[in-house]
C-alpha cells in the first residue's frame, strides 16, 4: 500500500501541481481508506471491489458524517483509482459507480460590521505583537484574501502609497485593494512593529515570535485569542473575516462580479452564496419589521 501512495502522491504534485495542503487531504483519506480495508481482511488497494468501495461510503454514512465530507472521500478515491486505472496499476476501475451525496447547502458564519470594529481593536497597539496582530486582522477584512495568501506575503507584495496588495498564494496571482484602514494599521506595523521582531534578511512580511514566517496555525491560534473574548454564539475562524468581506461588500452595493474577483473565486457560482445570504437578511427584517408581513 505505502508504495502505491508514494507514486499517487508525486502524481498529484508533479503532474496535476496541486498544494501541499490538497494532497496531504487526500493521502489522509487514502489512508483511512487502507485501515478500513486491512480490518476488513483486504491487503491491498488494488484488491478492492465496487462492493468494498460501497460499503465503506454507507459505513461514513453510519458515523453521521457530513455530507461534505463523505464527498471529499469519495472524490479522493475516485482520483486515485482512476489514477491505478490509467496506468494499469488495475483493470477495472471499482469507484466509477460511487455516487457523492447531495451538498449540504450551509451558509458561513459571518460578524457584524460592529463585531468586526471590537475585534479589529482588541490588539495592543503599543507592543510590537498587537500592532502585527491588528495589521492582520485589519488586512484580512480589507481585502478578504484566504489565510494561506495572508501567511504568504511578502515586503514586496505591500504597496501601501497605492493602497494594494499582491496575492500570489493561489494558482492565480491577483492585485487586492486594501483601503486606508488596513493601509494605516500595515504601515504602522512595518514601521514600528515588525522591525523589532524580525532580523534583516527576512522576506516575510508577518513574522511570529523568532522573527521567521508566521504559519497558518499561528495565525489561527491568534484568532483564537482574540474571539475568545467576543460574546457570540457560532465558531469564529481566519475564514469567518473572509466570509464577513464579502457578505458586507454585498450588502453595501457592491456587484457580483468584483467580488467574485477580489475573493480569486474562479466560478461566479461559489459566490453566488454571499448574494443569498444578503437577501436571506433583507427577508429576516422585513418578516419582523412591516406591519402586514
Amino acid at each position: 500500500m505505502k508504495v502505491l501512495i508514494e507514486v499517487f502522491s508525486g502524481y498529484l504534485t508533479q503532474t496535476r501541481k496541486l498544494s501541499k495542503n490538497t494532497v496531504e487531504s487526500y493521502l489522509r483519506d487514502l489512508k483511512i481508506f487502507g485501515q478500513y480495508l486491512v480490518e476488513n481482511r483486504i491487503t491491498t488497494y488494488e484488491e478492492a471491489s465496487s462492493i468494498d468501495l460501497l460499503t465503506y461510503t454507507i459505513d461514513l454514512k453510519k458515523k453521521n458524517m457530513a455530507n461534505a465530507t463523505i464527498s471529499r472521500k469519495i472524490a479522493s478515491l475516485r482520483t486515485f483509482y482512476g489514477f491505478l486505472h490509467q496506468n494499469g496499476y488495475i483493470t477495472h476501475n471499482p469507484s466509477v459507480e460511487l455516487e457523492a451525496p447531495k451538498a449540504e447547502r450551509k451558509l458561513p458564519n459571518v460578524l457584524t460590521m460592529a463585531e468586526v470594529e471590537k475585534l479589529i481593536e482588541m490588539p495592543d497597539h503599543r507592543t510590537a505583537i498587537g500592532k502585527r496582530d491588528k495589521a492582520m486582522i485589519e488586512l484580512l477584512y480589507a481585502t478578504g484574501i484566504r489565510v494561506s495568501e495572508l501567511v504568504a506575503l511578502s515586503l514586496s507584495d505591500v504597496n501601501i502609497n497605492m493602497g494594494y496588495i499582491r496575492c500570489k498564494a493561489s494558482k492565480n496571482a491577483r492585485i487586492v485593494p486594501m483601503g486606508t484602514m488596513a493601509s494605516k494599521a500595515l504601515d504602522q506595523y512595518i514601521s514600528h512593529g515588525r522591525c523589532k521582531l524580525v532580523s534583516e534578511d527576512e522576506e516575510a512580511l508577518f513574522v511570529n515570535y523568532y522573527g521567521k514566517r508566521i504559519s497558518r496555525q499561528g495565525f489561527w491560534k491568534i484568532i483564537k485569542q482574540y474571539t475568545e473574548a467576543l460574546d457570540v454564539a457560532h465558531e469564529i475562524t481566519p475564514h469567518t473575516l473572509r466570509h464577513s468581506f464579502a457578505l458586507h461588500l454585498i450588502q453595501n452595493g457592491a456587484d457580483l462580479k468584483s467580488v467574485q474577483e477580489m475573493l480569486g473565486h474562479s466560478d461566479v457560482s461559489t459566490t453566488q452564496i454571499y448574494l443569498e445570504m444578503s437577501n436571506a437578511k433583507i427577508k429576516e427584517v422585513y418578516s419582523k419589521a412591516h406591519p402586514r408581513a
